[in-house]
């Protein structure tokens, strides 16, 4: 059986607690805290699957971007090297990403299968990538594929 995100969170912070590495410990109690309060917003005895541990690792990581551009555009990009650094110690737990070659080639199937025909089909084609990817593409790259696929079939 595969190891938990949990689990191997929780051998990570033992790891960063044990090489005295502040800024992996930091970030992976923060990731541990955001899967717990995950598990109890749901009914008591709850265990996180795989998929909800990756969502709630994907939804740190887009925090952690979001806050990067608001730095930006607020003159503080100062900050954004440890919002960087929490964004790659939590993709080690996340699965690899497709490649933008491979993603095109889902969403141009899923634009053929579910028979869009523009733009108004957006949400249809995304909902049939989002699910065959499962958590290993941001949705925000699907979306800007979905609309050049789209895009370029309207015109």
């Amino acid at each position: 059986m595969e190891v938990s995100i949990s689990e191997q969170i929780q051998a990570a912070m033992v790891k960063a607690m044990k090489e005295k590495d502040a800024d992996t410990l930091s970030t992976v109690r923060m990731l541990k805290a955001a899967l717990m309060e995950a598990k109890t917003a749901g009914p008591r005895d709850t265990v996180l699957t795989r998929e909800q541990e990756i969502e709630v690792l994907q939804r740190y990581v887009k925090k952690r971007r979001e806050t990067i551009e608001t730095n930006t555009k607020v003159g503080r990009a100062d900050l954004n090297p440890s919002e960087e650094r929490e964004i790659a110690i939590t993709q080690r737990f996340l699965p690899a990403m497709m490649s933008e070659t491979e993603l095109d080639a889902i969403v141009r199937d899923a634009v053929k299968s579910t028979g869009a025909a523009g733009p108004k089909d957006m949400g249809k084609v995304i909902g049939a990538v989002m699910a065959k990817v499962k958590g290993r593409a941001e949705g925000s790259t699907v979306s800007r594929l979905v609309k050049q696929a789209l895009g370029a079939q309207g015109a």
